[in-house]
């Protein structure tokens, strides 16, 4: 099993040479830090000034890691994936919004994307953040327990509302809703809403599933004293656990504003965390499901082995494996190969407004140790593939 991730034929069949050519050219770029600080200095400058550079994005970066513009323009790469049995989650990235116009209609794109999905197979869930249905600033003050004046009551009402019809209807149609994470310091506000959104529409399965960001030390307990809640009141636990996105952001501001920082105190604390949680998950399966956002391969390779060791299908409906789109395609097409349940987030979105998501990607990739390197070699190792069966 331990060499399942490296069949490279597997998982890049469905690059052409070009696309490969492509890929490596990206990784090559991200693996330096200088050329990611220079290049996102460039690129927003050059998007500020509204200088013509949205083709040379979209035929490189954009490509590579989104699916199009609009949901439509997804539909061949959702095809083209699902083909090798790997699902798409379509991810609305528009990431920043502060105006209540642009969270209804995040709104209104989540309850599209909802439609779609039940009229899909290769669709089992939709998403949304948080942040795309209300202020991320609304949710801080709640999660601090602030009081509220009585317009940011009324805003927070209509925060509470977009997450009630979105809820709602993924219930009525049965189609699985992820809920993103993100920064700790408003994630309270978000858990409580999502915590309720799952007492009500997870009676009989989990429809409505939180995130878990592992690198905080934190997340285990709040995952048990969950469960307890669970099985007192009766609904099902829907989990996504992500080892996590904001590492920077959050120690720099533990640091600024001196309080201990919520992050685990190492990489490998941050790993075993997360398996604990996935090995918990697993040990409580019966009334939780689990989707593993997760781009390590020593993770994924654990999580088959309780499943095993825990009589679980590779194909129970309950368990998931998540990879992003554009990385890890040696992991997300040998589990499909092999009859995991595997979705790719697809992200989609007008190439301005995604960039902010872009270039987060391209910054965790330098932050990840050995991510970068790893695709590379994988690519690497195709292209000699091929061209010794062309030989």
């Amino acid at each position: 099993m331990n060499k399942l991730f490296d069949n490279t034929q597997v998982a890049f069949s469905l690059k052409s040479d070009s696309e490969l050519d492509r890929a490596y050219f990206l990784f090559k770029l991200i693996e330096s830090q200088p050329l990611v600080r220079i290049g996102t200095a460039v690129t927003n400058f050059a998007l500020k000034a509204h200088l013509p550079v949205e083709g040379l994005i979209r035929a490189s970066v954009f490509d590579h890691f989104c699916g199009g513009v609009t949901e439509d323009d997804c539909l061949p790469v959702v095809d083209k994936m699902f083909s090798k049995g790997v699902c798409s989650v379509l991810d609305y990235s528009v990431e920043g919004k502060e105006e209540e116009g642009q969270f209804d209609a995040a709104m209104e794109k989540t309850l599209k994307i909802i439609e779609f999905a039940k009229e899909k197979e290769a669709f089992p869930f939709a998403v949304f953040k948080p942040t795309g249905f209300g202020r991320f600033a609304l949710y801080q003050k709640i999660g601090e327990k602030k009081t509220l004046s009585t317009s940011e009551t009324e805003e927070w009402n209509r925060v509470v509302a977009r997450y009630e019809k979105v809820c709602h209807l993924a219930h009525q149609k049965e189609v699985a809703l992820l809920i993103d994470g993100e920064e700790s310091w408003m994630q309270d506000a978000a858990d409580d809403l999502v915590t309720e959104m799952m007492r009500k529409y997870n009676t009989s399965k989990a429809i409505v599933f939180n995130t878990l960001q592992m690198y905080r030390w934190d997340r285990l307990d709040y995952l048990k004293k969950l469960h307890q809640q669970a099985l007192a009141e009766g609904f099902h636990i829907g989990m996504k656990l992500v080892r996590g996105a904001y590492m920077e952001k959050e120690n720099e501001r533990a640091q600024e504003m001196g309080y201990p920082t919520p992050i685990c105190a190492s990489k490998q604390a941050t790993d075993d965390n997360y398996d604990a949680a996935v090995a918990y998950m697993i040990e409580h399966s019966d009334n939780m499901a689990l989707f593993a956002g997760t781009h390590n391969e020593l993770s994924s390779y654990k999580l088959m082995e309780l499943m095993k060791n825990n009589g679980i299908d590779s194909n129970d409906s309950k368990i998931w494996f998540g990879q992003l789109y554009g990385m890890s395609d040696n992991i997300s097409y040998n589990l499909a190969a092999n009859g995991f349940n595997v979705a790719k987030y697809l992200p989609f979105g007008p190439v301005r407004d995604v960039m902010p998501y872009l270039i987060r990607r391209a910054e965790e990739n330098t932050s990840v140790a050995g991510q970068t390197g790893r695709e590379l070699m994988l690519i690497k190792k195709e292209r000699e593939r091929r061209k010794l069966e062309d030989n």
